[in-house]
């Protein structure tokens, strides 16, 4: 645990000292923030909640691209051959990645929270016990989702190709970018096998319902169990050097990691509870407000001038 924490410390210093973090993990999700509830937030402060748990989401997700690469930039550049000279093995070195994303995370969502409260007037924080959980779980789950991928990958250029493909789908299907109850029927239930949809459904129910942790088993244990799972793989398929290669046997193994949500996946579309609370929030943010405006009574005519009294002298209109 003592040389966990050492490289983590190690770790937050390197991304510290690198302006490409500041600007992709703070400047960059703050402006999207803005600019989606310039969009997407005008229908009260329950859109700006809806809003902010889709960059609350893309925000933990993260993790995924840029532990991924940076594993690898690592791996190819030799700077992982030196942290094999020091007295920490495999799993240190991924636990210490696992540990700085998370501390370097949590700041920039509560900056995020925070002027989504202040600034853009969200009515209530939600349930920050569940925001929490929500945010450190699916911080672990996309982090180490993201050694696997740096873990199987040979190369940065496959790194960005098995990136590019997973990331489009988490952005497209999940919810994050475009909600999931527009989604045609069976992209709805492709989207219950992704780990990004529990994430920003989690998110959602913890922000816009006030769920709590004690609320959010599905999403829980799915993210939990797909840390666990995914961690004890990329450990087991770890290189230090840019000469291993893997073979293939290894990599079909890699697929165990998304275990977790393929029994939930197979488990919500017999069930379709996920598809109805998704459908159930996005009604009472964007629906129910529609409808209560086209329902108020419009204001009364203003009264048509009474008629001019006979033998005023004064000719009527």
């Amino acid at each position: 645990m003592k040389q966990s924490w050492t490289l983590t410390k190690f770790r937050i210093m390197l991304a510290m000292r690198n302006r490409a973090f500041l600007f992709f993990g703070v400047i960059i999700p703050v402006a999207l923030l803005f600019l989606f509830a310039a969009i997407f937030g005008r229908g009260g402060g329950r859109a700006v909640a809806y809003v902010l748990a889709s960059i609350l989401a893309m925000t933990v997700m993260g993790s995924f691209w840029g532990l991924s690469q940076q594993l690898v930039i690592f791996r190819e550049q030799g700077i992982l051959r030196r942290f094999r000279l020091a007295p920490a093995g495999a799993g240190a070195m991924l636990a210490s990645s696992i540990f700085s994303n998370l501390v370097l995370t949590l700041p920039a969502v509560a900056i995020e929270m925070a002027l989504a409260r202040w600034v853009l007037h969200m009515p209530s924080w939600g349930n920050l016990a569940g925001v929490f959980v929500m945010v450190t779980l699916g911080g672990a789950t996309f982090a180490t989702l993201g050694l696997v991928v740096a873990s199987v990958a040979n190369s940065m250029m496959e790194t960005q190709v098995i990136n590019q493909l997973l990331w489009l789908a988490f952005m497209l299907l999940s919810g994050v970018t475009v909600p999931l109850p527009t989604l045609p029927a069976w992209l709805q239930t492709v989207a219950l096998y992704l780990p990004a949809t529990y994430l920003v459904t989690g998110l959602q129910r913890a922000l816009l319902d006030s769920a709590g942790p004690s609320q959010l088993g599905a999403e829980i244990l799915s993210l939990g169990g797909s840390t666990l799972i995914a961690f004890f793989i990329s450990r087991q398929i770890f290189r230090w050097e840019p000469e291993e290669k893997l073979p293939s046997s290894a990599k079909t193994w890699t697929l165990a990691a998304l275990i977790p949500f393929l029994l939930l996946g197979m488990w919500e579309t017999r069930d379709g509870q996920r598809r109805a609370q998704a459908r159930s929030i996005f009604r009472s943010t964007y629906e129910a407000p529609q409808r209560k405006q086209q329902n108020k009574p419009a204001p009364d005519a203003p009264a048509a001038p009474a008629p001019p009294a006979p033998g005023s002298g004064v000719r009527p209109e």
